[in-house]
């Protein structure tokens, strides 16, 4: 599954983003929100189990994003965005639709920190997951040590061995 990846870190503040994507579909699916003097882009997570399609009392939020001829603005999607994603303008609903109709998104394109990014995190978990069976197994790292042995007790086998050495 492919979604938009945010790194407020790198936003400057410039919303090249939300113009993008407000030309494109006539309302901005994403804002960006200064705090502080730093700035958080806010966009739709496309969650699995979404609380704003599961409340909507007219069925207009879809996994393509909001049927506005179905919409009646009434915000009760707005109020259950745990992101504050959703905004209601001229009595409708908005969030991001991740631009199903390009290879790109337009915030993406836009973004010349390219501090948003689309990625595959099913292939995101797999490499944290390499990475974290490399530091528990040491492989990948050279060591003094022959690296074709990994020495793994489980209590089982720690059991035998208490037991041994009281024999």
């Amino acid at each position: 599954m492919e979604k938009i990846l945010i790194q407020p870190e790198v936003c400057d503040g410039c919303l090249d983003c939300e113009e993008a994507c407000a030309q494109l579909h006539g309302k901005s699916g994403i804002m960006v929100r200064e705090i502080e003097g730093s700035f958080y882009p806010i966009i739709c997570q496309q969650c699995e189990d979404a609380p704003c399609k599961l409340i909507c009392p007219t069925e207009a939020i879809t996994e393509k994003g909001i049927e506005s001829e179905k919409c009646i603005g009434c915000g009760l999607c707005m109020m259950v965005c745990p992101f504050g994603a959703i905004v209601i303008h001229d009595r409708k609903a908005h969030k991001c639709n991740q631009c199903p109709d390009l290879d790109t998104p337009a915030c993406i394109k836009a973004c010349s920190k390219r501090g948003i990014a689309k990625v595959d995190t099913e292939k995101m978990a797999l490499e944290k997951q390499k990475k974290h069976i490399q530091k528990l197994t040491g492989i990948g790292k050279k060591t003094r040590k022959s690296p074709e042995f990994i020495n793994v007790l489980t209590a089982n086998s720690r059991a035998k061995k208490a037991l041994n050495r009281e024999e």
